[in-house]
């Protein structure tokens, strides 16, 4: 599951995509940005999106936090409890690209783990 925090008004440069140019990332365009790239990438069956707090309130974001779910077998129920958690308050602008996200936490098969549920 990955968390934008809308209501923060900061600014992130960086590319989208790696080795793209850098654009002006708003909350809302984190959340449209990384939707893109899932569906791109076609991650829909392993990360999810959502909007809501992801800490760092006290500042300007945007703000992105992970919460990684284990994968689930034929047949299973989803798990609610998270096996990992990363952070991205107050980093996103030292990120080499926004997709920088979706990478270290699905690892380099792309889908060694679920962000979601």
């Amino acid at each position: 599951m990955v968390t934008v925090c809308p209501r923060e008004p900061g600014i992130a440069v960086l590319p989208v995509e790696r080795g793209g140019r850098a654009t002006r990332l708003d909350a809302t365009a984190v959340l449209e940005s990384l939707q893109a790239l899932v569906e791109t990438r076609r991650l829909e069956d392993c990360v999810r999106l959502r909007e809501g707090c992801a800490g760092g309130c006290t500042q300007d974001g945007p703000n992105v936090s992970v919460e990684i779910f284990p994968p689930l077998r034929a047949g299973e129920r989803p798990d609610h409890v998270a096996i990992g958690w990363k952070t991205y308050v107050y980093s996103l602008p030292t990120l080499g690209c926004l997709a920088t996200i979706l990478e270290e936490n699905l690892g380099p098969a792309g889908r060694r783990t679920r962000l979601h549920r």
